[in-house]
């Protein structure tokens, strides 16, 4: 969560924190803020609510060659200018901004209250900024590493202080922090698209690791301030994925682009005839010797894993379940070298995900991670990695890297199916040609578009709309009721077609909408029966299901039909954008906003 920036160069530095927090919004949007060093002094400005309020506050005269910035997304205190960060120590020397939770601030206040230390927040930030001035005796750099000793929990620090000007101090841990270099200055920012257009190069600051950056140079230390030498990466960013291309919302143009998102991940993964994951180092033997796999994720990347689970079951004959990431870490998983942890994270920094990932590599597990962004912490940390090619995602809904991720495992399922050795040529074939081809079954969704907007105009008003599928079925339809619930704050809720007359089926009254997901035809009369029995307790009924079955829907259902040639385990990839497309036109309807649910965030950095 939340969003850093911080910019220190020959230019006005307002502008490039500006830029920086817009694109860093998808972050937190709860309030945002901005300090500048102004020749021995530090000038704050916060707002609550979206950057536009900062935006308005900023006026032209504002100038600074070096400053840090910061757009919230609350955990301790409520959204406020209060509570907005950056923070300033008791007497104005340091500001700090933050992403990451202190585990002990409420020590630490308490401690410093004592002392005379008084706090105008509520947030565990301010404590760190107090505790800055304590220890400080002349030297930063030494007095950060001893506040650092003091904080337990996780920590992305941008940090300026009055009496060093042009100078930003940095150090992270548990939290991504980048550092980079450019002829205009040299930035720090959590995320390159904040302003990694700028930069020729880019480091990846480690846990525990502390910088200095000033106009002209970048210094870098382990936690004693021991000097260390970093390796730069280059940078590939492309500024059109940041921009909205004439679409109304960052939202609906990622729904638009997962055609080309899907060619360019199986293509990343299948050349020459086959498929091969060069970052997964995968021998027949390891394969071959598994027991258990587990997928883990959060959020859609769960969701992703409960589809994975299914088809990986089905074509490897391998023992596979899917878990929330937050659970699986805490519960005693039995995990050895003959189980695959699979993580799943869109931007690779995942609080719990991470640590999900940390306890099966202490207990011996395989693991292998599929993530979006290049040298996150989980790329980093993994065993095997599988990287997604769905691009820059802003819109906090993800769309297009869910796409990407059911992409991966569609073609891991057949690869670890392969390696195994119980897959005929002539099955192998089949497959791969039925995944090449999903791209035109995904295009050919995005026609139905504006029947889709109409539709959205019967769900617009509930209050409570429930989903069902069975299998890969079920799997989609925990994704389409979190998209709708997420973006339009309509109560939504996923079951298992078979699961409703055991409780849930007392919800359902005369008008209740029911999403019912029926696209494989080997369950599609069982879940036609579930049909049945809610329609026969008044339900309203929103089919997602084959042409070949539609007439098999009354004239009072609506029907949402996708093309029928789509063998049942590959169904949802064209099932999803329909339940995409929905979500998106229903919240649009509400006034929603769209691109920013309230409470969330697109990159979840905390437990």
């Amino acid at each position: 969560m939340c969003g850093i920036i911080g910019y220190t160069g020959k230019n006005n530095a307002v502008p490039y924190l500006m830029t920086g927090l817009r694109k860093l919004e998808y972050r937190g949007y709860d309030s945002s803020g901005i300090a500048l060093q102004m020749a021995n002094d530090i000038f704050v400005l916060k707002r609550q609510g979206k950057i536009s309020e900062l935006e308005k506050a900023v006026t032209p005269e504002l100038f600074s060659f070096c400053g840090i910035g910061h757009t919230r997304w609350a955990t301790h205190g409520e959204p406020s200018i209060r509570n907005a960060h950056p923070h300033l120590s008791r007497n104005s020397s340091f500001a700090i901004v933050h992403n990451g939770i202190i585990e002990n601030s409420a020590v630490i206040k308490e401690q410093l209250s004592c002392e005379g230390y008084h706090f105008l927040s509520d947030t565990d930030t301010e404590v760190v900024c107090q505790l800055l001035e304590k220890n400080y005796k002349g030297n930063p750099l030494l007095c950060i590493a001893e506040t650092l000793n003091a904080l337990e929990g996780s920590y992305a620090l941008a940090i300026i202080h009055k009496d060093y000007p042009k100078t930003i101090f940095c150090a992270k841990k548990d939290s991504p922090l980048l550092i980079g270099r450019s002829s205009e200055g040299n930035f720090v920012f959590s995320d390159c698209c904040a302003s990694g257009v700028h930069c020729e190069s880019i480091y990846c600051l480690e846990d525990y690791e502390l910088a200095e950056i000033t106009q002209s140079s970048l210094s870098f230390f382990d936690k004693e301030c021991n000097p260390i030498e970093k390796t730069a990466r280059t940078v590939a960013f492309n500024c059109s994925d940041s921009e909205k291309n004439g679409f109304c919302h960052y939202m609906l143009k990622e729904i638009y682009e997962q055609p080309s998102a899907y060619k360019n991940t199986v293509n990343a993964y299948y050349s020459g005839g086959d498929i091969s994951f060069p970052l997964a180092r995968f021998s027949s033997k390891l394969v071959c010797g598994l027991e258990h796999i587990y997928i883990v994720g959060c959020g859609s990347a769960y969701h992703a894993g409960v589809y994975g689970r299914y088809i990986i079951e089905e074509l490897s004959g391998i023992s596979t379940s899917a878990e929330i990431a937050s659970e699986f870490r805490y519960g005693n998983v039995p995990l050895n070298e003959n189980t695959l942890v699979i993580v799943i994270s869109q931007s690779g920094e995942t609080a719990d995900s991470i640590a999900a990932l940390e306890l099966a590599k202490s207990k011996g597990a395989q693991t292998l991670c599929i993530v979006n962004v290049e040298g996150s912490t989980m790329a980093q940390k993994a065993h095997r990695l599988i990287y997604t090619k769905a691009g820059t995602e802003i819109a906090v809904a993800t769309t297009k890297a869910y796409l990407c991720q059911i992409a991966v495992l569609s073609l891991l399922a057949v690869f670890l199916s392969d390696k195994k050795g119980i897959l005929s040529a002539e099955t192998k074939e089949k497959l791969i040609k039925e995944i090449l081809s999903l791209d035109s079954a995904i295009e050919k969704e995005l026609t139905s578009n504006e029947c889709l907007c109409s539709l959205a105009d019967r769900l617009k008003n509930a209050e409570h709309i429930y989903f069902i599928g069975r299998n890969t079925d079920y799997a989609l339809s925990l994704e389409g009721s979190l998209k709708l619930k997420e973006i339009s704050y309509i109560h939504c809720e996923a079951y298992p077609a078979g699961e409703l007359k055991h409780g849930t089926i007392s919800l359902i009254e005369k008008g209740t909408p029911v999403v019912a997901v029926c696209l494989r035809r080997d369950i599609f009369p069982k879940t036609l029966s579930g049909i049945k029995e809610v329609k026969a307790r008044g339900a309203k009924i929103t089919a997602i299901t084959r042409e070949e079955f539609r007439p098999l829907f009354g004239h009072e259902d609506n029907v949402i039909t996708i093309k029928s040639d789509i063998c049942d385990m590959f169904s949802p990839f064209a099932g999803v954008i329909a339940l995409q497309l929905l979500s998106y036109h229903t919240a649009v309807k509400r006034g929603c906003e769209v691109d920013k649910p309230r409470n969330l965030a697109k990159s979840v950095t905390v437990e």
